[in-house]
């Protein structure tokens, strides 16, 4: 009972910072500002599901204990490489002379 609680709210709390990730990408006016959301919510909100798929995975044991090494695998990789990824995308557009958006008037 207490997993399962404990797995709602991982998967709710991630689902909404995936949303406002997604309301905050469609909202900031420039690349710079976009690339925030993206990186920074987006990453929790996969580690947030991530957990609450791993912790029904251990207790449930459906397919055997593999299952949450992997899942457990695969939260790391996504904690590393999202933000690096961002990180890179941001420093191309840096490099290759994107300006960043500046309010007129």
């Amino acid at each position: 009972m207490i997993v399962d609680i404990a797995t709602g709210v991982c998967l709710i709390t991630g689902s909404f910072f995936a949303l406002t990730a997604g309301v905050g990408i469609l909202r900031m006016p420039d690349f710079y500002s976009r690339a925030h959301p993206a990186g920074k919510s987006d990453t929790l909100a996969q580690i947030l599901i991530m957990m609450g798929l791993l912790l029904q995975a251990l207790e449930h044991e459906i397919f055997g204990p593999h299952v949450g090494i992997k899942l457990l695998l695969v939260s790391v990789f996504l904690l590393m490489t999202g933000p690096t990824a961002v990180h890179a995308i941001t420093k191309a557009a840096h490099v290759e002379g994107l300006k960043i958006w500046r309010r007129r008037g």
